[in-house]
């Protein structure tokens, strides 16, 4: 609660900064883009969501990268939808963080997981010797 008294004056001081520079028009437009981009995006998360589960499917992202993506591209969505100048930077920079993560596990090799042992582990090799290999059965 305490830390919500600061985060909406700091929001309010740069919203009103922002308008006296950029004008009130300018004002509205910022934050309706970024409520419908924001609304957009959390439309859309389901899609990028599973677009990550493949990617740790595939090796290139492991769990903890990809619930910083998720949470990141979540909560980025959300704050976008929030007006205010404050809120929008937060959230660009979640959403700047998740293509982080996401340009980072793209570099990387996909992590494969080969045995360089040839053969089971349960099997046994034996040899089979005919001691009475001479000898001829007849029937």
């Amino acid at each position: 609660m305490f830390m919500a008294i600061p985060f909406f004056l700091l929001e309010l001081y740069l919203s009103l900064k922002t308008g006296e520079t950029i004008g009130f028009f300018w004002s509205v437009v910022w934050i309706i883009t970024t409520a419908v981009v924001g609304m957009i995006l959390l439309q859309n998360s389901p899609h990028a969501i599973m677009g990550q589960m493949q990617s740790v499917q595939r090796g290139k992202l492991n769990l903890q990268k990809f619930q910083d993506a998720s949470m990141a591209y979540f909560i980025g969505s959300i704050l976008l939808i929030i007006p205010g100048v404050f809120s929008d930077f937060l959230g660009l920079f979640a959403l700047a963080y998740t293509l982080y993560l996401q340009f980072i596990a793209k570099i990387t090799p996909e992590q494969t997981n080969f045995k360089t042992n040839k053969g089971d582990d349960n099997v046994i090799d034996v040899e089979i010797i005919d001691e009475h290999s001479d000898r001829i059965d007849r029937s």
